[in-house]
């Protein structure tokens, strides 16, 4: 029986999760994406905190959802740096680096993070 799409990104999702963890120093980068909206949020593990989180739904900025996940990025990356954060790990959560993915990692490579 074939695995419906939230499976397979289950699979990946825990395949990945189990290789990469944050840490206070080197925080997680999760991006979640809905139909309509995308959020990010830097996650520090060991705490089990959420150091700064930015989404779609708190920017005013217009556009296809391309350009608002890059704004998403940058806005991210600016949270970051005011809380002394440059270096992140990036756990797309099981999506493919695609599209919306890519435009948000871009964009908070354009704000400063370094991956």
């Amino acid at each position: 029986m074939a695995l419906s799409k939230v499976q397979k990104r289950n699979r990946i999702k825990s395949r990945v999760r189990g290789k990469i963890s944050g840490s206070a120093e080197l925080p997680r980068l999760s991006v979640y994406k809905s139909n309509k909206e995308i959020y990010a949020q830097l996650i520090d593990d060991k705490d089990g905190k959420t150091l700064a989180s930015a989404s779609s739904r708190a920017l005013t900025a217009k556009g296809n959802k391309v350009e608002i996940s890059a704004e998403v990025g940058k806005a991210i990356a600016e949270k970051a740096k005011a809380a002394g954060i440059e270096k992140i790990v990036f756990d797309r959560n099981g999506f493919v680096y695609h599209g919306r993915v890519k435009a948000l990692a871009d964009g908070a490579r354009e704000g400063g993070l370094k991956f």
